[in-house]
């Protein structure tokens, strides 16, 4: 197996870009090999890495569908319903409290009151 190359930070040829940059211009790499990668070097700690692809080898990205705007629709409306009164916080729900603010702190409430 050939290793990839390896370019520091900012110096990567054109031609090649990250997965970001290549979202950035309505790409995606569409099934292709990592061409290359870059390190960014930190203090104290391992180097950063993002991999490169090939913009000419880079495939467009694929239209949303209806039934994806639905589910994506369905999933947001999920992360918004409080599990312990169930209704909709009109936010989406903290991972760490796990339910509405009020379902949470229910004696700061009644202190407001």
């Amino acid at each position: 197996m050939a290793s990839l190359p390896i370019y520091r930070w900012r110096l990567a040829p054109d031609g090649l870009a990250t997965r970001r940059q290549l979202r950035a211009r309505g790409l995606r790499p569409g099934g292709q090999d990592v061409a290359a990668q870059i390190e960014r070097p930190r203090y104290r700690r391992g180097p950063l890495v993002a991999y490169l692809y090939e913009i000419d080898k880079a495939k467009p990205v694929r239209p949303m569908t209806p039934a994806k705007y639905a589910a994506l629709a369905k999933a947001n409306t999920a992360r918004r319903m409080c599990p312990g009164c169930g209704r909709d916080a009109g936010y989406v729900i903290p991972a760490s409290l796990g339910t509405c603010v009020p379902c949470a702190y229910p004696d700061d409430e009644q202190r407001a009151a």
